[in-house]
């Protein structure tokens, strides 16, 4: 079963992410916080990061440069759902794809659920 490391601060967006995602096929391990998320990284292995950038405490961009910076983290994908429209991070976005590694971007109020679902279907595979 493919692993998502879901690090949302919002527990009800939360809650509403996770159950659509463990419906689809995904275990789920949800996270508030950059902090706690580095301990769950380091639990699971996830196969998949669904990251909102806006968290406590850090940012989702913090969180990343920390998580890249472990060498067994190096290759998992992450995909940012988030409310702060991708136009925000500008020049930036090539930064965002080449060294912390993320593959899509998703702005929260333009995405369904059903959207979501897909991209998440074509970052993280459920195995037959």
């Amino acid at each position: 079963m493919a692993q998502i490391l879901l690090i949302e601060p919002d527990r009800i967006l939360a809650d509403i992410y996770r159950t659509s995602l463990e419906s689809a096929g995904y275990e789920v391990l949800m996270c508030a916080s950059a902090q706690s998320a580095i301990f769950a990284a380091d639990a699971i292995c996830p196969d998949l990061i669904i990251l909102e950038v806006q968290l406590i405490n850090h940012s989702g961009i913090e969180f990343l440069y920390e998580f890249r910076s472990y060498p067994e983290w190096q290759s998992v994908p992450v995909m940012i759902l988030s409310n702060v429209p991708e136009v925000e991070f500008g020049g930036s976005q090539d930064i965002l794809a080449k060294e912390l590694g993320v593959v899509a971007y998703a702005y929260k109020p333009k995405t369904s659920l059903a959207n979501m679902l897909r991209m998440v279907a074509s970052l993280a595979p459920i195995p037959a």
